[in-house]
């Protein structure tokens, strides 16, 4: 993950979710072992070349680009689609009717018709008016996924660019040259026209772009270097590549194979403290589970049977001598909430795999010739996606700190010293990193307010709703790494009292698990 989490938290969640799958078990039970399995942390395309054409490209060549640093190349049905859709443009272009995006102005300057002989300083204007992005800099993966995304989109054809200007294009991306863009300045609407333009500028030899060392660089320069020579854009072409939903779709698609492995993590966390607090597995039973059929919950229970499978913490109190009748909720329901969440993930992919097929433009070239003017740019699908998809986090979290609190009171704990502290009193234990999930808590419920209802009108009203789409985007990314740090605190807290428990011993999934964190150099007792 690129996406803030600390190295703490990494190595915490990802070597506890490889430690309890790497027979291909637990971890690799339910509906979440698909893009976030093959791609989250990039390795699977450090070598690849992607090839993009006409049709959608899927998740894990996203992730190989964005994370992986794999190239591309277009295929002959792109440059073949390209050609095609190029030569509509071109007969419009001669046409004395005015055409959006090829002879007019744009948004609310639409009315103006502009002389062939100004079109080419129409595109130019149009991309360095439109590079106001403010902020930090968003990160490579992000603008790498984005860039993609558009180039996938100019190789349908429908957005009438020249084959040169989308091989120039891909060229970029694969010279690993990463132009600089600015986190504020998309409302989503139409698509992310501020971070597009920045792409935009620096293909044609303006702005500043990172190199493959990270060094900043002004574009001209570091594309004169790759061998690389600036674009001259055409009519439409400026407009073709800043009008689409790529960056929020780009970080929807990371958000995606990240969560896959932080949900997986979160059964593996939440297994070891069931077992650790003497909880019990009876409510995780197939045919209770069955009883309410989302796919989501059954999922989430299967990989908790399997984790606590061969327990003797569990085993010592089971039977007719436990006093304890029902655990509480943040033990027994975590197959529902880990399931809700699931199949939130789930939905959210449906949303991605549609935006991944699609061909955004405004205007788009169609398939009989026309430069036709649609909606297809408002972002509300992958903003409602991602707000659906923070709610989830938070709950998940929220959760997660609940079982974290518990092992800290030795009125819950079950037989637990205070705070797990080794001398309590001379040693507060565990107590602090409590507060800190608890902050974190905090600041994943305020990231669960949609960004997507929050819509604010621009262009003199010509643009009078937009998405947030973006935003929304953005702050899945910062909820994604607060999950993941939760989550570390919830570990090391159950790692703590599994050992604590002596002599009775773990699940081999759950020892498995603790053994790799403190191989990992996570602290022990």
């Amino acid at each position: 993950m690129d996406s803030g989490v600390t190295d703490g938290a990494r190595a915490a969640v990802t070597d506890s979710a490889g430690a309890a799958g790497a027979d291909g078990g637990a971890a690799a039970a339910g509906p979440d072992g698909g893009a976030g399995a093959a791609g989250a942390d990039g390795g699977a395309g450090a070598a690849r070349t992607v090839a993009v054409g006409p049709g959608a490209p899927s998740p894990a060549d996203v992730v190989a680009v964005a994370r992986g640093g794999a190239s591309v190349r277009l295929s002959e049905e792109a440059l073949a689609a390209l050609d095609s859709g190029r030569a509509f443009v071109e007969a419009l272009a001669d046409d004395d009717q005015p055409h959006y995006g090829v002879s007019t102005g744009f948004g609310a300057l639409a009315v103006r018709h502009i002389a062939p002989a100004d079109r080419a300083r129409l595109q130019r204007s149009l991309v360095r008016s439109h590079a106001a992005g403010s902020g930090a800099e968003v990160e490579r993966e992000v603008v790498r996924a984005m860039m993609l995304l558009r180039l996938s989109t100019l190789a349908t054809g429908r957005t009438g660019v020249r084959r040169t200007t989308a091989e120039a294009y891909a060229a970029l991306l694969s010279a690993g040259l990463t132009p600089v863009v600015p986190e504020h300045g998309s409302l989503g609407c139409s698509g992310d026209l501020a971070p597009l333009a920045h792409v935009a500028l620096a293909l044609t030899g303006e702005g500043e772009v990172r190199d493959g060392d990270g060094a900043l660089r002004p574009a001209a320069e570091a594309l004169a270097t790759a061998g690389l020579t600036p674009v001259v854009l055409a009519e439409k072409e400026g407009l073709a590549l800043i009008n689409g939903t790529d960056g929020m779709l780009g970080m929807l698609v990371l958000a995606e194979a990240d969560l896959h492995l932080l949900l997986r993590t979160a059964d593996v966390a939440a297994a070891m403290s069931v077992e650790a607090l003497l909880g019990t597995d009876a409510a995780y039973a197939e045919d209770l589970v069955a009883l309410r059929p989302h796919p989501g919950q059954a999922a989430a229970a299967r990989n908790l049977r399997t984790l606590v499978a061969g327990s003797a913490i569990m085993a010592s109190h089971r039977g007719p001598d436990c006093p304890q009748v029902q655990d509480a909720y943040s033990l027994r329901c975590v197959p529902q909430v880990h399931g809700a969440a699931r199949d939130t993930l789930a939905h959210a992919g449906v949303v991605a795999g549609h935006e991944l097929a699609a061909a955004i433009d405004n205007p788009v070239v169609t398939t009989d010739g026309r430069v036709a003017s649609n909606g297809n740019f408002h972002g509300a699908p992958l903003g409602y996606a991602a707000d659906f998809l923070a709610i989830a986090i938070a709950d998940v979290a929220a959760m997660s700190e609940r079982r974290t609190d518990r092992f800290l009171d030795p009125a819950r704990s079950h037989g637990l010293p205070p705070f797990l502290a080794h001398d309590p009193g001379v040693d507060s234990g565990l107590m602090i990193a409590q507060y800190t999930a608890a902050g974190i808590v905090a600041e994943l419920k305020r990231l669960a307010v949609p960004a997507s209802v929050d819509t604010i009108p621009s262009s003199a009203m010509q643009e009078d709703h937009v998405s947030m789409g973006w935003a929304a985007t953005r702050k899945l990314r910062h909820a994604l790494d607060g999950l993941a740090q939760v989550l570390a605190v919830e570990l090391l807290t159950a790692a703590r009292a599994l050992d604590l428990r002596a002599p009775l011993t773990p699940a081999p999934a759950t020892a498995a698990v603790r053994d790799a964190l403190r191989g990992a150099g996570v602290p022990g007792p």
